[in-house]
């Protein structure tokens, strides 16, 4: 295998698996992918801000901003100011919040779960795409002259 095949096997695999969250999203009636990795994201129990979900996943940060109006006028997110950080804010799930993220990512959680347990060495696995990423982020924000 050479290296155009392998980002073309890889590039697949990951529009693959995109795919396949965003029809669970759509199961469960979530209006946009973005919205179903917003909640992924506060559903681990850790301060998020806006601008770290937008740059974790790549969500722009005007739809994230949008979903977050949405899921605090449904209750489901509370905002707090950061100290220091006049315009940024951290996002928590409320109960309701945290009860709407559970029952629609439990299912996906499971499935995740059996698929992790057939990874040979996931962590090494997982490094290794990591590094591949961070390299190819450089080369895509180069500016060409």
């Amino acid at each position: 295998m050479n290296e155009k095949i392998f980002f073309y096997e890889l590039g697949k695999l990951v529009y693959q698996i995109d795919g396949i969250y965003d029809c669970y999203g759509r199961n469960f009636h979530i209006s946009s992918p973005n919205l179903l990795w917003i909640l992924y994201s506060l559903n681990d129990g850790k301060e998020h801000s806006q601008r770290q979900i937008c740059d974790d996943w790549a969500i722009p940060r005007s739809t994230a901003n949008t979903i977050i109006k949405e899921l605090e006028e449904k209750g489901y997110i509370c905002l707090h100011q950061i100290k220091g950080k006049r315009r940024e804010l951290n996002i928590f799930l409320t109960e309701s919040g945290k009860a709407y993220a559970n029952n629609l990512l439990k299912d996906l959680y499971v499935k995740e779960k059996e698929v992790y347990q057939n990874i040979k060495n996931p962590e090494e696995t997982l490094e290794n795409l990591h590094e591949l990423v961070l390299k190819l982020q450089v080369i895509a924000k180069e500016k060409k002259a």
